[in-house]
C-alpha cells in the first residue's frame, strides 16, 4: 500500500486559535456548489427529500454570477483565504460549471488552497480533467459501501462499484499535484471489507481512512436512521463535551441559495447570519449576528441555541478546544469591536 493511513482532516500541526483570535480574515470558507445529491443516504440529511422539503430550504445550484461576486469580495480581506472549500450539503460536482468555479478561484489571488468532498460517482475521466486542470489542491472521496449490494444499502442508489474503483484509479493516474483522499464509514462494513478497502484503495489514492459514523448534523439522529450504535468519535477518539465552538471563530459556510451560515453543519439552515447577495463577506464576517453568536458561546451559553445545542460535531469529531480561553477571547474581541467603532481623526 503506498497511501498514507491518515484521516482528512489535518490534525497535527494546526494553529492554536487561541493565538490568532479574533482573526481579521476566515481561514476557510465552506461554499456550497449544489445542495441537492444524487445519493440518498441513510446518514445524511440531504439523503431525505422529504425531511428537506419539511425545512422549506430552498435546493437548487448556486448561481455562478454569484459564485464569482463571493470570491470577489475576498479581496476586501487583509490577506488571501487559506482554504476555501467547495462542499456543504449536496453533491458538488452536479453544479455544471465546477471546473470554472475552481479555476476562477485559483486564479483570483485571493484563496490559497482548494478542496472538495464529493461522493465520487461523477469523477468520470471526461469530468476529472477539467477539474485537474483548474488546479485543484484535493479532493475528498467519500466511499460508501464495498460492493454494489452495500452501497444500494446504504446510499439506496444503484453504483457499478467496479467502474467506481476504475474512475478513482483513472483520477489518480492523472492526477499531477491533486492530493486524493479516500475514506469509508468503518461501522456499516465487516472486518473483510476494512481490509479490502485498504487494499483497493490504498495503491489509488494518497491517503486513506476508516472513519466512524458520528452525530454531526444538529437534530438529525443518525443512530435511528442507521443503525449504528456510537461510542466513538469519528476518528476513534474518546468522545468528549466542547462549549466553546472554535469553527465560528475562523470560518463560515454559504448556501447555494447564498445565505451565509454560521457554520458548515447548518443543514436546515437555522443559523442564517448575511446574504452574499446583499451585503459583502467582509460585512458579514464583521457584523453584530456572528459576533452575537462568538459572545454566547464565549460565555458559555452555546447551549441557549437549540440548534447548536444539538449539534455532535464538538463531542465527537476532534474540534480545537478553546474553552480554557473563554475570558481572555471575549477580551480581545470585545477590545477589537471597540476599536473597529471608534471615530478617526
Amino acid at each position: 500500500m503506498t497511501a498514507n493511513i491518515k484521516p482528512r482532516a489535518d490534525l497535527a500541526g494546526r494553529t492554536p486559535l487561541q493565538d490568532v483570535i479574533p482573526l481579521s480574515t476566515p481561514m476557510v470558507l465552506f461554499v456550497d456548489p449544489a445542495d441537492t445529491c444524487n445519493f440518498r443516504c441513510t446518514f445524511c440529511p440531504t439523503g431525505d427529500a422529504n425531511l428537506i422539503r419539511s425545512t422549506g430550504r430552498w435546493q437548487g445550484r448556486l448561481d455562478y454570477d454569484l459564485y464569482t461576486k463571493i470570491i470577489d469580495d475576498l479581496a476586501a480581506f487583509d490577506g488571501p483565504l487559506k482554504v476555501l472549500r467547495l462542499y456543504k450539503e449536496g453533491e458538488p460536482l452536479l453544479h455544471p460549471r465546477f471546473a470554472e468555479m475552481v479555476r476562477y478561484a485559483k486564479s483570483s489571488g485571493h484563496v490559497r488552497y482548494v478542496d472538495t468532498t464529493t461522493n465520487g460517482l461523477l469523477l468520470t475521466p471526461e469530468r476529472v480533467g477539467p477539474i485537474l486542470d483548474a488546479g485543484i489542491d484535493r479532493i475528498n472521496i467519500s466511499v460508501n459501501g464495498m460492493s454494489s449490494a452495500q452501497y444500494l444499502r446504504l446510499t439506496r442508489t444503484s453504483v457499478d462499484f467496479e467502474r467506481f474503483v476504475d474512475n478513482i484509479r483513472k483520477l489518480y493516474e492523472r492526477k499531477g499535484s491533486c492530493e486524493i483522499c479516500v475514506k469509508i464509514p468503518g461501522d456499516v462494513i465487516e472486518e473483510a471489507d476494512r481490509q479490502r478497502f485498504f487494499a483497493v484503495f490504498g495503491e489509488i489514492a494518497d491517503r486513506v481512512f476508516i472513519e466512524n459514523v458520528a452525530p454531526c448534523w444538529p437534530a438529525f439522529d443518525v443512530e435511528e436512521r442507521t443503525g449504528v450504535k456510537i461510542s466513538k468519535g469519528i476518528y476513534g477518539n474518546e468522545i468528549r463535551e466542547v462549549q466553546v465552538c472554535p469553527y465560528i471563530f475562523y470560518s463560515m459556510a454559504v448556501n447555494s441559495d447564498g445565505g451565509v451560515s454560521l457554520c458548515f453543519l447548518d443543514w436546515a439552515h437555522k443559523l442564517i447570519i448575511g446574504d452574499v447577495a446583499d451585503e459583502t463577506l467582509k460585512a458579514i464576517w464583521d457584523g453584530g449576528p456572528l459576533r452575537q453568536h462568538r459572545v454566547a458561546h464565549l460565555t458559555m451559553h452555546r447551549s441557549a441555541n437549540p440548534v447548536c445545542a444539538a449539534c455532535g460535531q464538538l463531542s465527537h469529531c476532534l474540534p480545537d478546544d478553546i474553552d480554557g480561553h473563554a475570558v481572555l477571547l471575549l477580551e480581545r474581541i470585545e477590545r477589537t469591536c471597540v476599536a473597529r467603532t471608534e471615530p478617526t481623526e
